[in-house]
């Protein structure tokens, strides 16, 4: 089952994920601060950064769901559902160019004037009370992404993904855990072979993975704001109700786009009986969209076009699908 298919849940469950993230970087950024400014540790000063970033992302994603939720009107008839996609495109840009930008910065200034890490121990405990608060998160988010995406495989639900807040804070809180382990290696290496500016290297290397992981989810929202269609099984789903319809020859082609994670619009080209009259065909198409809703509950926007086949343009990846001859009566 892919994750479009499933509903999402309702009320603060719903938002579970985001939250726990929130509490968990807004608490981390304060510690991380603390112990940059008493240690004088570039990585640790970075992961401060890192987290104050990311509590920010999980401000735009809740209100970028709230937005989504607005319902149609005269200026926006499919309602505000992309807007979700918008604010994740944001959280993109804002990994890249605050994220891993001042990462990989700090990183270059602590290199070139190194400054000796003056208490290690307070970098540890406190990275450890991160890794325990982040590595909580992660959980939580890797729980509901897998209790979303059923039995597709991860880079495949990504992939198929429409809802970006849980693919979104599960790759944050991956790189935030990775990081903190980077910021680990790289205190214990600037004491251990007492050179600073193995520390710089950890901040640019923390920079570095900040930077994939925002590539990634850009690409990812990149797809969804321009608009994506539905998984191939929602379309299949399509093609066989109307299809099955006594009055409809053969589906031309099915055509869908996301207005939301959980909303779908489509348009079906259908050539009808030639014995079908146009009062009759009013009725039909009620039918037929009656039997879609309930057979597909996403789709907020249904429009069917009755065409001949030989006048319906069919592009690569459209289908056609013609059933056998059927008659009227």
């Amino acid at each position: 089952m892919s994750k479009q298919a499933a509903a999402a849940p309702q009320g603060w469950r719903e938002h579970i994920v985001l939250y726990a993230a929130l509490a968990a970087n807004i608490g981390i950024a304060v510690a991380k601060f603390i112990a940059a400014a008493l240690s004088g540790s570039s990585s640790m000063l970075t992961e401060g950064f890192h987290s104050v970033v990311d509590s920010g992302n999980q401000i735009l994603l809740l209100y970028g769901e709230h937005r989504a939720k607005k319902p149609p009107d005269d200026a926006h008839p499919f309602g505000y559902g992309r807007e979700l996609y918008f604010w994740s495109f944001v959280v993109a840009i804002l990994i890249f160019a605050i994220g891993a930008g001042l990462s990989v910065y700090e990183g270059y200034l602590h290199i070139q004037d190194p400054a000796e890490i003056e208490d290690a121990t307070l970098s540890y405990i406190v990275l450890a009370m991160a890794f325990v608060l982040e590595g909580t998160s992660w959980v939580i988010a890797v729980r509901e992404f897998a209790s979303a995406k059923g039995d597709t495989g991860w880079w495949q639900a990504v992939r198929q993904s429409k809802d970006p807040s849980g693919f979104v804070v599960l790759f944050e809180d991956s790189a935030a855990c990775a990081g903190l382990v980077v910021a680990g290696i790289g205190v214990w290496a600037s004491g251990h072979f007492n050179d600073p500016r193995i520390d710089g290297a950890a901040s640019i290397v923390i920079g570095l993975i900040l930077g994939a992981v925002a590539l990634l989810l850009a690409r990812e929202a990149k797809g969804l704001l321009i608009g994506e269609g539905a998984d191939k099984s929602v379309v299949e789903t399509i093609e066989t109700v109307v299809g099955a319809h006594s009055a409809i020859v053969g589906v031309n082609h099915v055509r869908t786009i996301h207005t939301s994670p959980e909303g779908i619009f489509v348009a079906v080209s259908a050539d009808f009986d030639d014995l079908v009259q146009m009062g009759d065909a009013e009725t039909i198409i009620e039918e037929i969209e009656d039997s879609l809703r309930e057979a597909v509950p996403q789709l907020t926007s249904i429009y069917i076009r009755p065409e001949k086949r030989e006048n319906a343009a069919t592009k690569p990846g459209q289908s056609s699908i013609r059933s056998p001859r059927k008659t009227l009566g």
